[in-house]
C-alpha cells in the first residue's frame, strides 16, 4: 500500500483507482497499523482544514510520521495567508492575464483536480497552481480590477463538495496521476542526507555562477549529501529535502523568502533562513540595528516626508539615497544637488515610505568579508567599476553589467580589524552565511551592509581557498543536518513517533 486516501467517510470516495485505498480520518489517526506504516504517500480530503480539525490533524501527523502528506500543515496554512496569495498572483500574473482573458465579467472561479481542470485551456494556470498549493483538490478565486484579474483566494475542495458532472473527470485524472507518477528510485546508500539548491541559471545578478554551484555540489556529495538544483516551480517538492540552499538573489517580497520561510516550517537546514533575509534586506532595518549596536557606518539618515526638506543640509551633498530593499547596486542613487535631489527620490518613495540617506564616501574599493556559523571564509577587496562610483555599472539602455576588478586574499592576511568589525556586525544577524561591506576611509572602518546570500563566484571568492571553501561550507551543512537528526532521534524516542 503506497498511497492512502483520507477523507471524512470513506463511502464519500467514489472512485476506484489500483492500489489507491480511502480511509476515515478517525482510522487514519487512531489506529497504530496507520502510524507504523512506512513509505506511504497521504492524500487529505478531509471537509475542513481548520486548525485543530481532523483534517489539520491528519496532515500534521502524516508528516511526524514521515507519510508526505498533501497538503502538507504549511500548505494549508499558505492558503490563509492573504500576502501569499498576493505574492503569487504577482508571480504568476502574465498566465492568469492569458488563461483569463476571453472571461466576462468581473469574478472567475477555477476547480484544480490533481493539476487539471475539464476545461484543456486552463491546465497551464492549473499545473502552476498546484506545484504551488499542492492539494489534491483546489479551487481558486479570481477577481477583476483595473482590467487584470488578480488570484483573490485558493482553498482545498473536499470530496463532498465535488459536483456529480466532474466525477468522470476526476476518476480518469486520479486514474492517469496515481499510475502514471514516475517510479521513485532510491539513492545510492552512500548519500545521508538530500540537499536543493536554489538556483537560478538565467539571472545576472545571481550569488553563484554554475561553476561555483557544481562546486557545492561536489563538496556536498563527498559529505554524503546528495545535491538537487531546484527552480522557482519546485515550491512543493521541498518537503522532499532535508536541506535548502538558496543561490538566488533574496528578498523578502519574492519566492526566494517563501522557499526559505516553508522550508524552515517543514524542519529543514535552510541557509538563507527567513530571519536572516527579513533581517539584511531591508536597509532601515540595518541601519537601526547598527546604531543600537555602536558599529560604526556612514553618516545615515532614515528619510520620511516629515524630514525631506531637512535631510540634504543634515548629510551633506553628494548623497547616496538607497530603496531599503536594494541588491546588486540597483536601487541605489548618487545625487549631487537639489535637484537631482527631488528626481531620484520621488520614485523610491513610491515604493517605500522610508528611505536610507548616506553622506557619500568615495573610495577605490569595499571590502567584503565572507562569514558562515560566526567564522570567516574569505576576504576581498572589490574595486570600483570604471569612470564609476560602484562596483557595478549597469546600462540603462541596454541593461548591461560592468563590474570592477577584485582582489581576493586569505583570512590570515587580512586586516585583523576589518575581520573583528566584520564578525561582531554578522553575529547581530545570526549564524547563517553573510557578506559584510566595510569601507576603508583612513584609519576608519565603516560598515555599509550585511548581505545574506553573499557572492561565491568561481574563480573570485575562491580564488585563495579553491574547493576548500565549498568543503568549509557543506561542512557546515553537514552538522547541522546531523544535529537536526540526533534532535529528532531523541524526540521519536521520548514521543514513541518518527519526526522524519
Amino acid at each position: 500500500m503506497n498511497t492512502i486516501i483520507v477523507v471524512n467517510n470513506p463511502d464519500e470516495w467514489k472512485f476506484d483507482i489500483p492500489d489507491v485505498e480511502a480511509v476515515s480520518a478517525s482510522d487514519y489517526l487512531t489506529e497504530s497499523a496507520f502510524s507504523n506504516l512506512k513509505g506511504v504517500r497521504i492524500y487529505n480530503l478531509c471537509r475542513s482544514y481548520r486548525y485543530q480539525s481532523y483534517g489539520y490533524y491528519v496532515s500534521l501527523l502524516a508528516a511526524a510520521r514521515g507519510h508526505k502528506p498533501k497538503p502538507s500543515v504549511t500548505t494549508i496554512n499558505d492558503m490563509k495567508s492573504p500576502s501569499v496569495i498576493r505574492v503569487v498572483s504577482d508571480d504568476i500574473d502574465k498566465l492568469i492575464q492569458k488563461a483569463l482573458a476571453h472571461i466576462q465579467g468581473d469574478k472567475f472561479t477555477l476547480s484544480i483536480y490533481f493539476g487539471r481542470n475539464t476545461a484543456k485551456h486552463y491546465d497551464q494556470l492549473c499545473n502552476h497552481l498546484y506545484k504551488l498549493f499542492e492539494a489534491p483538490f483546489l479551487r481558486a478565486y479570481f477577481v477583476k480590477s483595473d482590467k487584470s484579474w488578480h488570484l483573490q483566494n485558493i482553498s482545498p475542495i473536499s470530496v463532498n463538495e465535488i459536483p456529480m458532472e466532474h466525477y468522470d473527470f476526476i476518476s480518469d485524472t486520479a486514474r492517469k496521476y496515481f499510475t502514471g507518477r514516475t517510479i521513485s528510485v532510491p539513492k545510492p546508500t552512500q548519500y545521508r542526507f538530500d540537499l536543493a539548491i536554489l538556483y537560478n541559471p538565467e539571472d545576472p545578478s545571481a550569488p553563484s555562477d554554475m561553476k561555483a554551484v557544481e562546486q557545492f555540489s561536489r563538496a556536498a556529495e563527498s559529505f554524503g549529501i546528495s545535491t538537487e538544483i531546484i527552480g522557482k516551480d519546485d515550491y512543493s517538492r521541498i518537503a522532499e529535502f532535508d536541506a535548502l540552499f538558496i543561490r538566488e538573489t533574496t528578498s523578502v517580497n519574492h519566492h526566494t523568502y517563501r522557499f526559505s520561510r516553508r522550508a524552515e516550517a517543514e524542519g529543514l537546514v535552510v541557509v538563507d533562513d527567513p530571519i536572516s533575509i527579513l533581517r539584511c534586506t531591508n536597509k532601515v532595518y540595518l541601519n537601526e540595528l547598527m546604531g543600537k549596536n555602536k558599529i560604526p557606518v556612514p553618516p545615515t539618515l532614515v528619510i520620511h516626508k516629515g524630514n525631506l526638506r531637512s535631510a540634504p543640509a543634515i548629510l551633506s551633498y553628494p548623497i547616496i539615497l538607497k530603496q531599503p530593499d536594494s541588491s546588486s547596486s540597483q536601487g541605489v542613487v548618487k545625487v549631487e544637488n537639489a535637484q537631482e535631489f527631488k528626481t531620484a527620490i520621488e520614485p523610491l518613495f513610491e515604493k517605500s515610505a522610508l528611505v536610507i540617506g548616506q553622506t557619500f564616501m568615495p573610495t577605490e574599493f569595499d571590502w567584503r568579508v565572507g562569514i558562515f556559523d560566526n567564522q570567516p571564509l574569505y576576504v576581498c577587496k572589490y574595486f570600483m567599476a570604471s569612470k564609476h562610483w560602484q562596483i557595478i555599472k549597469t546600462d540603462q539602455s541596454t541593461g548591461k553589467r560592468v563590474e570592477g576588478k577584485y582582489e581576493t586574499m586569505s583570512v590570515s592576511d587580512a586586516p585583523k580589524n576589518v575581520i573583528g568589525l566584520a564578525l561582531r556586525t554578522a553575529k547581530l544577524i545570526g549564524d547563517g552565511l553573510y557578506g559584510v561591506d566595510i569601507k576603508q576611509v583612513g584609519n576608519r572602518l565603516f560598515v555599509i551592509e550585511i548581505n545574506d546570500n553573499p557572492s561565491i563566484d568561481g574563480g573570485v571568492e575562491d580564488a585563495i581557498l579553491k574547493k576548500d571553501l565549498y568543503l568549509q561550507i557543506m561542512n557546515v551543512f553537514l552538522r547541522r543536518l546531523e544535529k537536526r537528526k540526533g534532535q529528532n532521534v531523541a524526540t521519536e524516542s521520548a514521543d514513541g513517533l518518527p519526526n522524519e
